[in-house]
């Protein structure tokens, strides 16, 4: 059952939290030993007795009595945020980040953690604490990242609904690779805690993964609202009361391989553009776009505004010696390279990000949405450490292979992964539906059309 069917059954008797919770722990323990997705599960007896509490106290939120795993970059008191470091594993959290807060008192039941990547840093969800989550459509490949944890679980039916985070495709990537939905929302619409600098990072934000549109919609109104004590927090209406409002003749651009600057695993293309033309059978007029910017000057403004970034939040591990030692080799690169950083070069990056949003806004005035692939290459082998290559070019970072999630996410822009079948692999794609700031809710609506069109979740379900 989808999360807002759960919650149906919940609030006319039909199923009892008790019920939902006895089925969650049956579901974890069945299939969670092949793919490794949830971790920190709280025990049995404890979560159990929180859904009696649950069945006997009022209704708090359409989430009351339903399980829910948090992404392990977040707190949730009383249970440890790993973070997928040996630096941080163990350590039990005093209190909810406010994303989780929010979810708690939506009447949601934490009952653990989902796995992810060291620091979330790359988007292949494995790490020394919890070890790597597997594909649950082959186990023996990459379920993504760097909400990887969330997204196989969803897959899989460990969890009717999950949170996540994303810097770099990290509700995207994983959401595509799991035959799942997943929404990097307008950036500022789901507030970070209010705490350290609040001005200078916009890259990274949480958002809703499900196996359904309506459950991202019902998700998100939970997680977004305006926090008067972050400044770049801003206000959204609620997008599941119109998810249904079918959109017509929507202008959908489709970038391609962004002039060639973006190599693609052989079957990428092709059931991205199968994909386009099932839109225009939806009513939609496509057409395919020249790129709008230059490929080289987003990447260099995104890894220099990223190291930037991760530097900062990984500056006082840096400075111990001792927890130096311990930080992975992709976090090392980051951090050193964002030290070396002179203040000019942040700006240059900073006015590239700024010329390109300038770019996009005009795009966004003949086109409605704009269509990526979630990914440039296939799941690949869960014991990579990251891809070298996609189709005979090197890559010259350890994140290159994620560059066509960039131009959405340098700049904030809502998007929504839906997912588009599978390859003669048999592993599942997907697509970003990508639009301009603020049209979070539209951009459901077609995720939801798609969905009643497609039913890819429920149609083609892992075996695992």
């Amino acid at each position: 059952m989808d999360a807002l069917a759960q919650s149906g059954a919940l609030e006319s008797g039909a199923v009892s939290a008790v019920e939902l919770m006895e089925a969650t722990l049956a579901r974890i323990a069945a299939v969670n030993p092949r793919v490794n997705a949830v971790v920190s599960l709280s025990d049995g007896d404890r979560l159990l007795a929180q859904a009696r509490a649950a069945d006997n106290a009022p209704r708090s939120g359409w989430l009351h009595g339903m399980p829910i795993a948090i992404k392990d970059l977040a707190n949730a008191a009383g249970f440890p945020t790993s973070r997928g470091s040996p630096l941080y594993a163990g350590q039990v959290a005093e209190a909810d980040d406010q994303m989780v807060a929010r979810l708690r008192a939506a009447g949601a039941i934490i009952i653990g953690k989902t796995n992810t990547p060291e620091f979330g840093l790359g988007s292949h969800t494995f790490n020394p604490v919890h070890g790597a989550t597997r594909n649950p459509y082959d186990v023996s490949r990459s379920a993504g990242g760097s909400s990887g944890g969330a997204a196989a679980a969803l897959a899989t039916g460990m969890l009717a609904v999950a949170d996540g985070s994303d810097m770099m495709g990290s509700l995207r990537n994983p959401a595509g690779w799991n035959n799942i939905y997943g929404m990097r929302p307008s950036w500022g619409t789901v507030p970070a805690d209010p705490e350290g600098d609040m001005f200078m990072h916009q890259l990274a934000t949480s958002g809703p993964m499900a196996r359904s549109p309506a459950d991202l919609a019902a998700l998100l109104d939970v997680m977004t609202g305006i926090d008067p004590r972050h400044p770049l927090s801003t206000d959204s209406p609620a997008t599941l009361p119109h998810i249904d409002r079918a959109p017509k003749n929507l202008r959908i651009g489709w970038l391609g391989d962004w002039d060639g600057a973006f190599p693609y695993e052989d079957g990428i293309t092709g059931i991205s553009q199968a994909a386009m033309v099932q839109l225009e059978e939806l009513g939609h007029r496509t057409e395919a776009l020249n790129a709008p910017f230059d490929a080289d000057a987003i990447w260099q403004s995104w890894i220099d505004l990223r190291s930037f970034a991760v530097a900062a939040g990984l500056s006082a591990d840096y400075a111990d010696e001792a927890r130096r030692a311990c930080l992975k080799p992709a976090a090392l690169w980051e951090v050193e390279r964002g030290f070396a950083m002179s203040a000019q070069e942040v700006q240059r990056a900073s006015n590239i990000r700024s010329d390109w949003f300038r770019r996009a806004t005009r795009l966004f005035e003949s086109h409605d949405v704009l269509v990526l692939p979630s990914a440039q290459l296939w799941p690949f082998d869960v014991s990579w450490t990251n891809p070298v290559e996609i189709a005979g070019q090197a890559m010259d970072t350890y994140h290159r292979w994620m560059q066509v999630v960039v131009p959405a996410g340098l700049i904030g822009l809502p998007v929504v992964n839906v997912p588009v079948g599978f390859g003669a692999n048999g592993l599942p794609a997907g697509i970003q539906l990508i639009g301009p700031r603020g049209s979070d809710g539209a951009l459901l609506q077609l995720a939801q059309q798609w969905h009643g069109a497609t039913h890819w979740p429920q149609q083609r379900p892992p075996k695992a």
